[in-house]
């Protein structure tokens, strides 16, 4: 005679945190593959949880999206990776160098708010105006980029034309606006032309004296 089956053991519950991560995650993949064709239902079915647990976690499928912007915005392994960055290299191999840890990041940015405007929703058009618009978790997620490229210029801190700050912010938008053309091309040479451009200005052989001249 055998003795009574033992039962079986349930599998640990997940935190609501880490459900919330899993559920984003999921669906950033399938806007990434489908755009905003993405069901609820497969979103679902991809994160392996029934279609009424993504709605105990979020209130609508708006709300979701906006979790999805902010995690694509996420920078903590972009401002790793800048901090990295040696500042006793050349300006120009340093701005170059972060042009290119960049690039992944705001085409991921950028592929996943193209795919939202172009499914209406509404909150997206504001974060494509301007990095400083939107969520406050996005905002503060291009802040932080912003700071670590400033802080890439502080060897040249004396001999700037502007405070380091403005000019990291005028290289994110000018990175992030190229990311967004329609024709880009990542690893382009155009990529240390607009370094130079940024680093020496667009006359050849111009002085500080031409351009407070001109101020």
């Amino acid at each position: 005679m055998t003795g009574p089956t033992p039962g079986r053991r349930r599998a640990p519950s997940m935190s609501p945190e880490l459900r919330r991560q899993m559920i984003v995650r999921s669906t950033l993949s399938l806007i990434t593959e489908h755009g905003l064709a993405v069901t609820t239902g497969r979103i679902a079915r991809a994160a392996a949880i029934s279609e009424a647990t993504i709605f105990h976690v979020f209130s609508d499928k708006d709300e979701l999206l906006d979790a999805c912007v902010a995690e694509a915005a996420r920078s903590d392994d972009v401002v790793y990776e800048l901090a990295d960055i040696p500042l006793d290299a050349p300006v120009t191999a340093r701005l170059v160098a972060a042009a290119g840890v960049l690039e992944a990041y705001l085409t991921r940015v950028g592929t996943v708010i193209t795919y939202l405007e172009a499914g209406g929703h509404g909150r997206a058009r504001r974060y494509s105006a301007a990095p400083a618009g939107g969520m406050r978790e996005v905002r503060e997620a291009f802040d932080s980029v912003v700071a670590s490229l400033a802080a890439l210029l502080g060897p040249e801190e004396e001999s700037l034309r502007l405070p380091a700050p403005h000019i990291a912010q005028a290289f994110f938008d000018l990175l992030f606006a190229r990311t967004r053309n329609p024709d880009y091309r990542p690893h382009h040479p155009q990529l240390v032309e607009i370094v130079q451009l940024l680093v020496h200005g667009s006359l050849a052989g111009s002085s500080q004296a031409e351009t407070a001249g001109a101020r």
